[in-house]
This record gives C-alpha cells, structure tokens and sequence, in this order.
C-alpha cells in the first residue's frame, strides 16, 4: 500500500485554502497540516526579517506534526522568505512564484503578463525575475506565434505591470470577496492592467483566487488568469514521485529539491496517532482566533472546516 504523505502547509490566513482545495482534488494519497498566521495577517506590509522570522517558526511547528513536504503556500514569504528557509530546513520546499511565472509564460499568447499582488510581493520583483528564468530554462509559450516570435527576437515576453492590491487580503479574510466593495476595489486595481494590454494575469497572492469571478467580469475573456496553485500540485507530484523513488531504493541519500536550490534530508513523520486521534485528512491550526478562520474558511471554500486549535509560536 502505498505511504500516505503528510504535506506542510502556511500562510498568512484564508488564502492557503486555495491552494489546499487543489493539492486534495488532485492528490489522494496525502494528507495536510495547515496554518494560517491569522493573528499576524496580512503579511503584505510586513519587513523581510519578520518574514523570515515568521517563516522558520512555522516551518518548525509543521515538522514538529509530522511534515515531510512543506507548501509555502503564501507568495509574499515565497518571494522574500523562502530561499531562507531552503537554507535552514532540510526539508522540500515548494512556493508559489516560480511555477506560477512558469504558467504564465506558457499561456501568453503575446508576451504580456501582469501581475497583482501585495505590496511586498511587487517591491520584490519576485515574479518578474521568475519569468526571466524560466524562459532561460527552456519554458516557452505553448503558442507557437509567440514562441517563433520571441525565439527569433521579435517579440519579449515580460512582466508589463505589477499591481499591489492592499486591501484584498483584508477584505477577503472579513468573508467579503463577494460583495460590491470588493468588486469597486477590483475595477480600481486593475485598470492599469487592462491600460497597459496585458494578455495573460497572475495571481500573485493566495487569497486572490476567492475574487476571481470578479476579476474576469473586469477582464473579460480574452485574458488568461493563472492561478499558481495548479502549477504548485505539478510540482508537489514531483517531489513525492522522488521521495517514493528514495525510499523503495532504501537510500539514506539526499531527494532533490523541486527548483533544484540545494539539497534536502528526509524527514520521517511521527504516528498518525500522534498527530491526532484516529485518521484524519486535514488539520488546522491558526495564531489567531480559530472560530473566525473556520467561519470564514467554510464560506470561501464551502466545505465542512470542523476542528481548528490555536497555537502561539514565537514572543
């Protein structure tokens, strides 16, 4: 029978959810720890060094309940923490900016992409940086115009325009993504994408995924939104595929890391009667009030959120 993963999960509050709704639908064969930093939320504002410090006290927390994999599944401490944390964990790693400037770049059809984001996250130029990579990987567009066009020169493909959209998190995380606040604030945000031609829009944020029929009202269809919570599945089946391959070789080795930034120890999960009584899929954990998050979290995703236990890492 085949292992049973526990995957490591966090972000600043709701917006994680998305990305767990994903990693659920596509794998069977895991289970998740999650957390939402709901008393520190939102971390768009937040300096570099809070971010890293947040970072390794809920890396620790997760392996501490049996984490193999951990999902940074917030793109601020993606763009700004992680690479930090890779130094300081011997445990996979995945974030969100790399496989989601990764999508884009395959569904641009004319180079154009756009990003919105928190403010950290676009002060990083995280994303920006990311597609300059993976075009020299070798990641091209699946349109073959484009890609003739930008492999003979004549076409960039780039990030055009970074939005920060500070008060989506806020909103989102208050249940409010459906309301016509929300949809004011999201025509307001996004008419400099839509001024500066933009064909393709990441969704540089968890939480943003809970506004998207908002956004493609604003955007209409002939923009592609990408959602890096599909490319980060892609990649957390790679590094399971590779943690198996490991352990059925009997290798006390080393698995690769999915962006290859350095290697990693595999780190053996406690009992499953450890982690809580009896089996269970998900469990969730928050620093700030559980009642709140599973209210909140039952709306946006319309599924059951039963259990949620508050802890408090750090001062």
């Amino acid at each position: 029978m085949k292992k049973q993963r526990v995957i490591g999960m966090f972000d600043s509050g709701v917006g994680g959810l998305t990305v767990m709704k994903e990693i659920l639908e596509q794998l069977l064969d895991v289970r998740i720890v999650y957390f939402g930093d709901t008393a520190r939320v939102p971390y768009g504002n937040r300096t570099r060094e809070e971010l890293i410090r947040f970072g390794e006290e809920i890396v620790s927390f997760l392996i501490g309940q049996g984490a193999e994999v951990i999902v940074v599944a917030c793109n601020t401490s993606s763009a700004t923490a992680l690479p930090i944390l890779r130094d300081r964990f011997d445990i996979p790693m995945i974030g969100m900016v790399e496989p989601g400037a990764r999508m884009a770049v395959e569904k641009s059809i004319a180079g154009r992409i756009g990003v919105i984001a928190t403010e950290t996250t676009v002060r990083s130029k995280a994303y920006s940086s990311a597609v300059s990579r993976s075009l020299a990987k070798g990641i091209l567009p699946e349109d073959a115009e484009l890609r003739r066009a930008w492999q003979q020169g004549e076409q960039d493909i780039s990030v055009v325009k970074a939005q920060g959209c500070p008060l989506f998190v806020p909103l989102i995380e208050a249940g409010l993504s459906n309301s016509a606040e929300a949809r004011g604030i999201a025509k307001t945000y996004l008419t400099p994408l839509k001024e500066a031609g933009v064909d393709v829009l990441i969704l540089g944020c968890t939480h943003y995924p809970f506004l998207e029929p908002a956004l493609r009202e604003i955007l209409g269809e002939d923009v592609s939104i990408v959602d890096p919570a599909l490319a980060v599945v892609k990649e957390l089946k790679v590094v399971l595929e590779q943690m198996d391959t490991q352990e059925k070789e009997g290798s006390s080795g080393q698995a690769g890391n999915s962006e290859n930034t350095g290697t990693i120890k595999l780190v053996a999960p406690p009992s499953a009667l450890v982690l809580g009584k009896g089996y269970w899929l998900t469990r969730y954990f928050v620093s700030g009030d559980p009642d709140l998050f599973r209210q909140v979290g039952n709306t946006l995703l319309q599924v059951p959120i039963d259990l949620v236990e508050q802890v408090t890492l750090g001062d």
